[in-house]
């Protein structure tokens, strides 16, 4: 990472935070959190609806997955127009990118939060619950909200998809879901809605609301199908939730990426915020549990803030957050977010699915890494934050994603690689993933498995081997990953809730 110059400011692009037509219009800085406690769901009527949620999700499985795109926004925008544009009742924060858009919309989230605000979260994939996907006040919306929402909005969704004809494309799931949990978030009502795009951005469902803060996570190469075969298109896909006269918040990126966002926030007379510029880590220091962080933000220096996760893109992420959340209530020179306020969000963030552990003896870590960029951010955290003596790797990946890539990331840190499938349909299968993996780590260094489950017992198996007599657990070392999916499956198999 490179480190933050308050003096290398990209003369080519000007364009600057300013209290003129570019400020964002936030909530009152001294807004107070609500002291009403959330209704609990009945966990009868609850577990009834966890029944009825299986019945939705198969309705909803017949439409085009979430790989698929219909490049349109004339869908979504007719569905929230029939039910009358709840996008339009709340402010909305935009997080695009490639790696790191739902850490980083966490932890937008809990800022908000702490700083008053009754917020809404949209993210995707969920790794092991639907209601995941949306949710308010930090946490996933009750089962049955989630079906009253699906059944109100239901007969509107029928209406979209007889207006296409024979010949246009239903409504895709994603549409349908972002339909829902907008829909859900002005019924709560909420004050802020932070949205993380499923694919891309120009096109994706999600970019029918106009967010007057997007924030543009490191961009790499991913769902080439859809978003093209080389970067500065994949960028251009990613830009078109900058929008007018909004602010754009941008993460460290190539600087053929970089151009492109700039270029587009320049067209849309966007302000502009940069890491590494406007914005950055200063200081970063592992510590117990996570790391400690100094960051500059737009308004100034935060120091002392405690974040209970690893590795540098986690650290740059939290500045990511930060400057967007700064940026919605119109911070600027000499005018912070109270600094306390931000430690205390930044100390109680929870990451599932990001480097999570989930058990002891021996340590065993899940990870949703599934790209090779992903894959490279969380082999360098583990080699330089987590000393094992032995690591074994159990990897699930989709057909559709480079495995190779993936693969080739883990190997430095991996002594073995346990290759396995998921219960999605979509899943690579053992054989295929296990010859692309031989052609990397060798025969010896191998296994397959066919379930998750027994892969797991392999790779414990595995790192306990050649410990000492009395601790045969000692520096022993388990890592899932590779999917979104897997690190859901992994979860639910060691008790964990959805979160």
């Amino acid at each position: 990472m490179d480190e933050f110059d308050p003096e290398g400011r990209d003369p080519d692009y000007p364009v600057e935070l300013t209290t003129g037509d570019n400020a964002v219009a936030g909530p009152p800085t001294d807004a107070k959190p609500d002291t009403d406690q959330p209704i609990e769901p009945d966990p009868v009527l609850e577990a009834k609806a966890l029944a009825e949620l299986r019945e939705v999700e198969a309705e909803l499985d017949q439409r085009w997955g979430e790989t698929k795109i219909a490049p349109s926004l004339d869908r979504i925008t007719t569905l929230l127009h029939l039910v009358g544009d709840p996008h339009t009742t709340y402010p909305v924060l935009h997080v695009a990118g490639t790696n790191g858009k739902g850490s980083t919309a966490r932890m937008i989230d809990a800022l908000l939060t702490r700083m008053g605000l009754r917020t809404g979260r949209y993210t995707s994939p969920h790794l092991q619950l639907v209601t995941e996907r949306i949710a308010v006040d930090g946490s996933p919306i009750p089962a049955s909200t989630y079906i009253d929402t699906y059944r109100d909005i239901a007969p509107f969704v029928g209406m979209v998809d007889s207006a296409t004809g024979d010949d246009g494309p239903r409504m895709t799931k994603f549409e349908v879901l972002t339909g829902m949990a907008l829909a859900a978030f002005a019924d709560a009502p909420v004050e802020a809605a932070v949205l993380e795009v499923g694919m891309g951005g120009s096109w994706d469902a999600t970019n029918v609301a106009d967010a007057q803060v997007a924030a543009i996570t490191p961009v790499s190469m991913d769902h080439m199908d859809y978003l093209g075969t080389d970067i500065t298109s994949i960028a251009a896909e990613k830009a078109g939730v900058i929008k007018q006269g909004s602010v754009a918040v941008i993460a460290e990126q190539q600087p053929d990426v970089m151009r492109v966002l700039l270029e587009r926030a320049v067209e849309v007379d966007a302000a502009v915020a940069r890491a590494g510029q406007e914005f950055g880590v200063l200081e970063r220091e592992i510590a117990v549990g996570g790391q400690r962080l100094k960051l500059q933000g737009l308004g100034g220096i935060y120091d002392d803030i405690f974040l209970p996760l690893h590795g540098a893109h986690q650290a740059a992420n939290a500045a990511l957050a930060l400057a967007t959340v700064e940026a919605f209530f119109g911070a600027g020179k000499d005018k912070q977010l109270v600094i306390e306020a931000v430690r205390e969000a930044f100390a109680d963030v929870e990451m599932p699915g990001r480097l999570e552990r989930v058990r002891s003896a021996p340590t065993v870590l899940l990870d949703s890494a599934h790209n090779p960029a992903g894959a490279r951010a969380l082999a360098e955290t583990v080699e330089a934050e987590f000393a094992f003596r032995r690591l074994a790797a159990v990897v699930g990946v989709m057909t559709d994603k480079d495995a190779r890539g993936i693969l080739e990331a883990l190997e430095p840190v991996a002594a073995d690689v346990v290759v396995t499938r998921n219960n999605s349909p979509r899943a690579m299968a053992p054989a295929d993933l296990a010859e692309l993996a031989r052609s990397i780590f060798g025969e010896e260094r191998v296994h397959v498995e066919p379930q998750l489950d027994e892969a797991v017992e392999t790779a414990v198996a595995l790192v306990e081997q050649g410990g000492d007599v009395e601790e045969p657990l000692s520096g022993g070392g388990v890592l899932i990953t590779g999917s979104v999916v897997t690190a859901g499956q992994a979860r639910s198999l060691f008790g964990k809730e959805p979160a």
